[in-house]
């Protein structure tokens, strides 16, 4: 199964404010992409639901200290991010 991560402007402007931030993570969130694409419940990158005002949106981690969160849509299969940066910014 192939799933469609659907990047917004906005998450655009987000991600790239990020890499500006923290340019030694760019190959890590690359890669946490790719992966989040090929099988969003690989193991390493520890999907996860959130709670509270963020239930409807779920969080995976570049590194242990940074994570995306996302819209996951299980039926029509799209990956849609949200914001990006470590654990207190983006919950």
């Amino acid at each position: 199964m192939s799933w469609e991560l659907v990047i917004t402007e906005q998450y655009e402007k987000r991600a790239i404010r990020f890499l500006r931030r923290h340019p030694e993570l760019e190959k890590q969130y690359l890669k946490t992409l790719q992966l989040l694409e090929a099988n969003p419940f690989h193991p390493s990158l520890r999907l996860h639901p959130l709670s509270g005002k963020l239930s409807t949106l779920h969080a995976v981690s570049i590194n242990l200290s940074y994570r995306i969160t996302l819209e996951f849509q299980i039926l029509g299969e799209k990956i849609i991010p949200v914001n990006v940066g470590d654990h207190d910014s983006v919950y």
